[in-house]
């Protein structure tokens, strides 16, 4: 399935003219900040954004902050006008990755798609053919999507297959459920936050999509064996959680 890639410019040629130029990929389009961000606000697999700056409402650089801001991932092209290399400059200090001028050229903009899309590809190696790409591709959605509740519907309609058909494949090409991985993925994270020390159990079961700290807390104990605030005393004392791996 091809990569999907949001345009974000209140010109409409222009997003017509970009839109011919991505033929191969699937390209969906904003007309503005505001637009752009719902869509990336839904469960999807937006793996490249290109973005306007200077847009009515929110500008690119307001969009590009809140994308940043967020659990999202895609790759970030700005586009700016000639005369605003100072905005293209905060741009990048706004860690987008690249920025071309206008009018764009479609040479530069072809090799900046072609390296970001490689990048954000599936790693150790070009995305698998057939299933097994479907099921890789399946393992990124639930990754890039792992602060949403996502179902198996939402996912088979990502990579294009039946939802019965994907669980089945997922289970043989990946050695375990689709459930199962979501949840993995999900309790991998909970684990990242409750390293920063910066959350409370609360705060990171409400961010990981949880409807209570209860459902978290039964999940995580059964996962790991112990409860999240045990997992985090044994990250501040290295030695306990040594002596727990021995057991």
């Amino acid at each position: 399935m091809a990569d999907k890639i949001l345009i974000v410019d209140d010109d409409p040629d222009l997003r017509s003219e970009l839109r011919d130029f991505l033929d191969g990929y699937e390209v969906i389009e904003a007309s503005n900040g505001l637009e752009a961000l719902a869509l990336l606000d839904r469960a999807n697999e937006i793996v490249l954004v290109i973005l306007d700056i200077m847009m009515p409402g929110i500008n690119g650089l307001e969009v590009l902050t809140k994308i940043k801001n967020s659990e999202l991932s895609p790759a970030i092209i700005i586009l700016t006008g000639y005369s605003s290399k100072d905005i293209a400059v905060e741009a990048l200090k706004g860690h987008a990755d690249d920025y071309i001028e206008k009018p764009v050229q479609i040479e530069k903009l072809s090799n900046s798609v072609k390296r970001l899309l490689k990048v954000t590809s599936i790693p150790n190696g070009p995305p698998l053919p057939g299933i097994e790409g479907a099921v890789e591709k399946t393992k990124r959605f639930i990754e890039r999507n792992c602060y949403k509740k996502i179902t198996l519907e939402e996912a088979s309609k990502a990579v294009g297959l039946e939802p019965k058909y994907l669980s089945r494949m997922f289970k043989q090409c990946a050695k375990t459920g689709f459930s199962d991985y979501k949840l993995t993925i999900k309790i991998n994270k909970s684990k990242e936050l409750l390293k920063a020390r910066g959350y409370k159990i609360k705060q990171i079961a409400r961010k990981l999509g949880y409807e209570n700290a209860e459902s978290f807390i039964r999940q995580f104990k059964k996962i790991t064996g112990h409860l999240p605030t045990e997992y985090r005393r044994m990250i501040a004392k290295p030695g306990i959680l040594k002596k727990v791996s021995r057991r």
